[in-house]
């Protein structure tokens, strides 16, 4: 018979053995229950502005303008400032000022900073949160504490950060004043936080999949207060959400969890889910009128093709984890981590070309003039034709020793966050990058 005291050890030693996960149960919240219904009485018209993760339209396109092909350390660079701390938050501009969220590890501060579009000055930098950073334990050696990209409404700014084991969500002003701060609920950390927030009508709609308990949530844009929320598997998975018309309706979509799922956006009711790809997804799902595109991930691997209403397509067995997939027309593009540049038919899921890039890839690519811009680790960013024909290189351009963010571009201007390292320390620095007809306009307003 074994002892009380050696039963104890032996469960002591299981655990060890098999991993002990906190885990914290999810309340779900209605939007019967909360008060909070969905408006779209006040809907910005941001589609000229790059307002948070992936554009205007949270699929990577920008509106076609004159953006530059070619750039070096010297050559089409508008201005060039450093940046405070370490983070993969991607640009965000409106109006007259670029965003950014950062991290200060030593110090142990999350922030905000707002930069002067027109020469890079730093406008003003705000404090979300000082202390409570996860353990180096909880966090992904490529990772930070400053990995979501901010989203701004044309009249506040949203952060949202992992910290002190919660998931918080901070609204400012347009001067880095705080109007609101809320909590979605606690974050057990394999790898640390990544998703991006996303704009819906009235609401900010933010994913917080983890270990302890997954869920989404609903936000009042205006109170933060939450409108729903809704649990999801108790899974480590690191995908943004989007909101996308196909099939007729708005759907809420995210990968992730072995799955793609649907919600109803206004509610977080669940429309379907598609058992497919991995435990493990990083990319934001992309969108035809009809049919749906996501891959992944950890541990298996797999691109997709479902319908409107998530009836499995097509499959192809390529993994693009950390990057996002980008349709134009019949064709979905995609850059694997390990950098080979595909090509398929949006219909069958064929394959209509494959190519070799050089080095490895975290950030996503983006869509302008029909041209695909796509940044490397090794700050190396491509420009190639979005085409069925074959891969057409029309530009090859670096700048910087790194880059794991995404660009971001408006106005004929593209914003990139880069590393470069100087005496053994890296130092990150937000760049402008314009064409000379770009730069004498910016020239000109400043002169004035």
């Amino acid at each position: 018979m074994i002892s009380g005291s050696h039963r104890l050890v032996l469960t002591g030693l299981l655990l060890l053995l098999v991993g002990c996960t906190k885990t914290t149960p999810v309340e779900e919240i209605s939007v019967q229950a909360s008060g909070v219904s969905l408006s779209d009485s006040d809907v910005p018209d941001l589609s000229r502005s790059w307002p948070g993760w992936r554009g205007p339209e949270r699929n990577g396109h920008a509106p076609d303008q004159d953006l530059p092909v070619q750039w070096n350390e010297t050559k089409n660079v508008l201005w060039r400032t450093d940046i405070p701390g370490r983070g993969h938050s991607s640009p965000v501009v409106i109006g007259d000022q670029v965003l950014l969220a950062t991290a200060d590890d030593a110090d142990q501060e999350q922030l905000v900073v707002a930069y002067n579009r027109q020469d890079g000055t730093v406008r003003w930098e705000t404090v979300v949160h000082e202390g409570g950073f996860p353990s180096p334990g909880e966090l992904h050696k490529k990772g930070t504490n400053a990995n979501g990209t901010l989203l701004c409404d044309g009249e506040r700014i949203f952060a949202v950060f992992l910290n002190s084991g919660k998931i918080i969500a901070t609204a400012l002003d347009l001067k880095g004043k705080q109007l609101w701060q809320q909590e979605l609920g606690a974050f057990n950390s394999k790898f640390g936080y990544a998703p991006s927030p996303l704009l819906y009508k009235s609401f900010v709609i933010i994913a917080a999949d983890n270990r302890g308990g997954g869920y989404i949530a609903a936000l009042d844009r205006k109170s933060g207060k939450i409108a729903w929320r809704v649990a999801r598997p108790a899974v480590s998975t690191y995908s943004s959400p989007v909101v996308a018309h196909v099939g007729g309706r708005d759907q809420l979509l995210i990968s992730g969890c072995d799955a793609v799922t649907s919600y109803d956006p206004a509610t977080g009711k669940e429309n379907w889910s598609t058992p497919c790809l991995a435990e493990a997804t990083c990319g934001t799902i992309v969108t035809s009128a009809d049919k749906i595109f996501a891959s992944g991930g950890y541990p298996k691997r797999e691109t997709v093709g479902l319908s409107a209403d998530g009836k499995l397509l097509w499959t192809d067995k390529t993994k693009i984890y950390e990057p996002s997939l980008l349709v134009d027309g019949d064709y979905l593009y995609g850059v694997t981590d390990d950098g080979i540049a595909y090509c398929w038919s949006t219909e069958t899921g064929d394959v209509k070309w494959r190519n070799r890039l050089r080095g490895s890839f975290s950030a996503s690519p983006i869509l302008c003039n029909g041209l695909i811009y796509v940044s490397n680790l090794s700050g190396e960013t491509f420009v190639f034709k979005a085409t069925p024909d074959g891969y057409e290189e029309v530009g090859f351009n670096k700048i910087g020793d790194d880059c794991y963010a995404s660009p971001a571009a408006a106005d004929g201007e593209l914003f990139l966050r880069i590393g470069k390292q100087s005496g053994g320390k890296r130092q990150e620095q937000l760049v402008c990058i314009a064409g000379p007809e770009e730069s004498k306009a910016a020239e000109t307003k400043q002169a004035e």
